[in-house]
């Protein structure tokens, strides 16, 4: 297991996180998961001998539920809580009360405590907005965020699921009242859905954030288990919960090109998929979630996977973006620039 630093901060996380999406399973999200504490256990165990020392979990999730395994499975394991990495986030729904949403100062400083409480610790490494919020001004929630972090409920502050304008007003409005800044981006990215390539990939390089992939295998798609004509095996998420929007024709594609990958290196097509992430140097940890300790097991292998230069070049080939306006003037016009003058003889 490697470790990489978040961001430009001195924080190091292991290139894989363990997800605890399917922890719980409480209303909607049994569709993803309805994993008990022994289970959970099991997982959270498996991870740590690996050497996984990052764990992300969120409020919402099970409504509350997952939180409260995660905690409740790392006291029972005894695992040392400097050991440990735990990133959670806040915005979704959580009641139907008019303040259960959202990023205002009320809701924030409500569940960063219930979160707290749920996960049996007295701080929160990486606190997430899980989300953009149109109706609370950025300036409040990041006010929220920055008293957090000084009065040491969190040690750093990160996001969800932004555009990359929103992502750059807030460092912006972070940088200019001198408050914590985000440090890290959580997207969707697989080898299949490259489009956080476009924007928010220079925006995180330039502003020196650190990225956590959520779903690499887009919804188990990227597993190797389902094919076109097949709604995939019985019980797996995507027949039960089709998330997240996928061009599947260009999935397809892309595990067409991996299988004789994964054939040549007795590996699974899911750790081909998740070797293709680990190489991009932008990325600091890659989110793996399971059901079962297999599963998990199989996922971890990936980290000893090492994808040729060969094998790179065709899926990068098989999974490369369309070009769209302004990147590809940009290019075109940067080519001028990118080699300096030579004065003739």
């Amino acid at each position: 297991m490697r470790y990489n630093l978040l961001g430009k901060t001195g924080l190091y996380v292991s290139e894989l996180c363990l997800g605890t999406m399917t922890f719980g399973g409480k209303g909607f999200w049994e569709k993803i998961g309805r994993l008990k504490l022994d289970e959970v256990t099991a997982l959270v165990k498996t991870s740590f001998d690996a050497g996984i020392n990052f764990i992300d979990t969120a409020n919402v999730y099970s409504l509350g539920e997952s939180e409260l395994l995660t905690g409740q499975a790392i006291k029972s394991l005894g695992i040392p809580r400097a050991e440990l990495v735990i990133a959670t986030k806040a915005t979704g729904v959580m009641n139907e009360l008019p303040n259960g949403r959202g990023q205002s100062r009320y809701h924030l400083m409500n569940e960063v405590d219930a979160s707290l409480q749920r996960l049996q610790v007295d701080h929160i490494d990486l606190y997430q907005l899980h989300g953009f919020d149109p109706l609370t001004p950025l300036e409040e929630a990041l006010a929220t965020l920055n008293d957090l972090v000084r009065c040491g409920k969190v040690r750093y502050i990160g996001l969800c699921n932004m555009a990359a304008w929103q992502i750059m007003k807030g460092l912006a409005i972070s940088d200019k009242r001198g408050w914590a800044r985000f440090e890290s981006v959580q997207s969707y990215y697989t080898i299949a859905g490259r489009d956080l390539e476009r924007e928010i990939v220079p925006l995180v390089q330039d502003q020196k954030m650190g990225v956590m992939v959520w779903s690499p295998l887009a919804g188990g798609l990227l597993s190797g288990k389902y094919k076109p004509d097949t709604k995939g095996p019985e019980g797996s998420r995507r027949t039960d919960f089709d998330f997240p929007p996928v061009d599947k024709a260009k999935a397809f594609k892309c595990v067409d090109v991996m299988r004789p990958i994964a054939a040549k290196h007795q590996a699974s097509v899911a750790q081909v998929a998740l070797a293709w992430l680990l190489s991009r140097a932008f990325v600091s940890s890659v989110i793996i979630g399971a059901k079962t300790v297999a599963q998990l097991q199989d996922n971890i292998a990936s980290t000893q996977l090492k994808l040729s230069e060969d094998e790179l070049k065709l899926l990068e080939e098989v999974s490369q973006l369309p070009l769209e306006y302004p990147g590809w003037m940009i290019a075109l016009q940067g080519q001028y620039r990118a080699q300096p003058p030579v004065k003739g003889s």
